[in-house]
């Protein structure tokens, strides 16, 4: 196959325990992650991997493919991998299960790249950002990129700086939010896996700057769709009414 989509989901949350199974309008966040994802025409099969029963019993209820991994992996990405290592792809594509409301074309724009190019090891989405409170807030992780559209850095913080201007108004300078798909090539996300944590990847808490730091290049693609990634309660009720506003 060529590209395979994955959705790693586990119960714990430190700000929101057992989100993906909150009921959003009628379903539990994670079929929505599912459905929308099951609409993408780049990959072939979907499968969630989880280590919590009680999300393996309600995606098996929902019809998804999903597979019960172990319950000592760090990070969704050691899930990601121990689901790869049996699957014959060429690309995997990292879907976060707590974005409900993500559009199917996002993960073609992901995986696009990947498809095309075959020097590229790693993609991932940006949006651009349109209200000042998300380039400040740090649960919006920002991007910067050169003008091949290849990442300089991902941080919490608002990045670029902008060291004149007013505050109070984006006109002066852009701002892109990072959107968490992940696409890779599954040799490199074997690679990524055996490199040790570096040091920006503690600080800011975001794994992909581990890619950079160790000299790979990761492919940014800007989608016009944003999501709503379901961190605390409240993003919950955010999702709710984005839902009924669409209807």
């Amino acid at each position: 196959m060529e590209a395979v989509g994955i959705i790693p989901a586990r119960y714990g949350s430190t700000r929101f325990e057992g989100k993906l199974l909150a009921d959003l309008c009628g379903k539990p966040v994670i079929q929505h992650t599912w459905e929308n994802a099951k609409k993408s025409n780049a990959i072939e099969d979907l499968v969630i991997a989880t280590d919590d029963r009680r999300i393996y019993n309600v995606a098996k209820g929902f019809g998804a493919n999903v597979v019960y991994t172990s319950t000592a992996h760090k990070s969704g990405s050691d899930r990601l991998t121990e689901v790869a290592s049996s699957i014959d792809a060429k690309i995997i594509v990292n879907i976060q299960a707590d974005e409900p409301l993500l559009h199917p074309s996002m993960i073609d724009d992901a995986a696009g790249p990947l498809v095309k190019d075959s020097s590229l090891v790693m993609a991932t989405l940006c949006h651009k950002i349109k209200n000042v409170a998300d380039a400040h807030d740090p649960n919006v992780v920002k991007v910067v990129f050169d003008r091949n559209g290849f990442a300089l850095y991902f941080s919490r913080t608002p990045i670029p700086y902008e060291r004149m201007g007013s505050d109070d108004k984006l006109q002066a300078i852009e701002y892109y939010k990072h959107i968490g798909i992940y696409a890779y090539t599954k040799d490199f996300l074997f690679t990524f896996k055996s490199l040790p944590q570096s040091r920006l990847e503690k600080t800011e808490k975001l794994e992909q700057l581990r890619v950079l730091e160790n000299g790979y290049r990761i492919k940014v693609t800007e989608t016009k769709f944003d999501t709503i990634g379901i961190d605390v309660p409240e993003d919950l009720e955010k999702a709710v009414e984005t839902i009924k506003g669409n209807k």
